[in-house]
């Protein structure tokens, strides 16, 4: 008995050390992924340049070739006005001839004074018509008037010598921006020194430190590790590459959900649907509208919005209750078809508005095009709705007296809420310069991004303390699972998205 339970001993052990082993090379992966961008991040930034000169001087030589056109259409039209012009003189010097031999008779030099008078207003007239119809020839046949009548909202549409014209997949995307590079440098940093410090009081003893805060706090920073390096190998693949990550995020995440939640054979049908089909399809349109696909009737990019916006509220939450009815199972029927139904709306439909970000054509405020990158917004979502979590925790421990919900988190007071709203609506006016928003707009989404940071942990929370379980998971040993992470940002990427689209796109 003795020698079974040492084996077991054992056993356990050498498990906790391959785990422990599996940790850390995962943690090595994620630095030298931050390494590899740090090193590449200048290369990236130079080919920018190059691809801005040479579309610089592209931009040069079209706008050259325009102008000696309209030129040489203005010169040619003068040419003909003037030819005519001549024409017209020589007419109304044969008409003076008649005149001139009549002027020994009164009556006929009275007539011809009355008639001559008549000739020049008509002439006078047919020479202002003239002048007219050569003005509308020159403004009809010149590029640049043509150009310059076009309303000033297409003119702020067209793209500025300078900047690339991308597919719709791309404003300035990726790590080829200074502001977006700037920003991802000072996160590493933190991260960094984060990670430093946490190992540095785990050698402590307890009775220094409270030993539980520390493993909470380094397994905070070790997520935090993993998801900007995933975020940053996303980055150097490009839009398509950010977009499939987000895709096995919804889906481990929504195996998470379904694992925790009760099903029954009926079900499995429309569990496929919800993770083979719907959960790939909803990225697939993503991927499309970041691609530019152009219908082949009328050559038109096609806009994709009006197919993802709606694709899971309508077309998955009609299907799967009926597919679930199909099945002639009718125990719980209307819990089992919610649930399915709620988990697609959190896990994959919410979440992937997070790289739609990167399809968005933004603007400022006032108008004028967005000269920033969409990753470097994309990056501002996902750090502002992580700053807020940790905010309102803070202020909560310290100074949090009355709990919002004490059956569904003790951690959450009102005056932590409050509190870590308005810091990280501070922190945000601090990161507008990477956004198209201004000081104050900065300030106020970023406090709109923590309320509803704020709202999805509380749902999360409930629908964990309704099953008795404190976690959906532990993709790695020691942390929590992929929702436990996300709750968050499940429930801001929705709203920031629709309130960026409608303001500032």
């Amino acid at each position: 008995m003795n020698l079974s339970l040492g084996r077991a001993g054992v056993k356990g052990a050498s498990f906790f050390k391959l785990a422990f082993l599996l940790e850390t090379g995962v943690l090595q992966l994620c630095f030298a992924i931050l390494v590899l961008y740090v090193l590449l991040s200048p290369v990236l930034l130079a080919g920018q340049e190059e691809i801005t000169l040479e579309t610089d001087s592209n931009a040069t030589a079209v706008s050259k070739d325009v102008t000696n056109e309209a030129e040489e259409t203005i010169s040619a039209i003068a040419a003909d006005s003037s030819e005519r012009g001549s024409g017209d003189s020589t007419s109304e010097a044969d008409s003076l001839e008649p005149n001139a031999s009549s002027a020994e008779d009164p009556d006929s030099k009275a007539e011809s004074k009355l008639d001559e008078g008549d000739g020049q207003k008509g002439d006078s007239v047919s020479n202002v018509s003239r002048e007219e119809e050569s003005k509308n020839e020159v403004a009809e046949s010149s590029p640049s008037s043509s150009v310059n009548t076009q309303p000033q909202a297409t003119q702020q549409m067209l793209p500025a010598s300078g900047q690339v014209t991308l597919p719709r997949g791309g404003q300035n995307f990726g790590l080829n921006n200074l502001r977006t590079n700037i920003l991802l440098g000072v996160v590493l940093a933190i991260l960094v020194v984060s990670y430093v410090v946490g190992f540095y009081l785990k050698r402590q003893s307890s009775e220094k430190v409270n030993a539980a805060l520390i493993r909470r706090f380094r397994q905070r920073v070790n997520a935090w590790i993993m998801m900007c390096a995933i975020l940053v190998f996303g980055l150097l693949l490009g839009s398509f590459g950010v977009i499939v990550i987000f895709g096995f995020v919804s889906f481990w995440a929504l195996r998470e959900f379904i694992t925790m939640a009760p099903t029954r054979r009926g079900d499995h049908r429309a569990l496929f649907l919800a993770l083979i089909v719907f959960t790939p399809l909803q990225y697939l349109l993503i991927g499309l509208e970041a691609w530019g696909l152009k219908s082949w009737t009328t050559g038109r990019l096609i806009d994709f919005y009006g197919l993802y916006s709606i694709m899971i509220p309508v077309y998955a939450s009609l299907y799967i209750p009926a597919r679930i009815a199909i099945s002639g199972d009718h125990k719980r029927f209307l819990e089992r078809s919610a649930q399915i139904t709620f988990g697609l709306l959190i896990c994959v439909y919410s979440l992937s508005y997070a790289p739609a970000l990167l399809n968005m054509k933004l603007r400022f405020s006032s108008g004028q095009a967005f000269d920033g990158s969409t990753a470097g917004l994309l990056f501002y979502l996902i750090l502002i709705s992580q700053l807020s979590d940790i905010l309102q925790w803070t202020w909560g421990h310290f100074a949090g007296k009355r709990v919002i919900a004490p059956e569904i988190s003790t951690s959450r007071t009102w005056e932590g809420f409050l509190g870590g709203t308005l810091s990280t609506g501070l922190v945000g006016s601090a990161l507008f310069w990477v956004t198209p928003f201004t000081f104050w707009e900065s300030a106020c989404i970023a406090m709109v991004i923590s309320a509803m940071g704020m709202f999805g942990g509380m749902a999360m929370s409930a629908i964990k303390r309704d099953r008795g379980v404190n976690d959906y998971g532990s993709l790695v040993l020691g942390h929590a699972g992929i929702l436990d992470r996300i709750d968050t940002l499940c429930f801001a990427a929705p709203v920031f998205y629709h309130l960026t689209r409608f303001f500032y796109s």
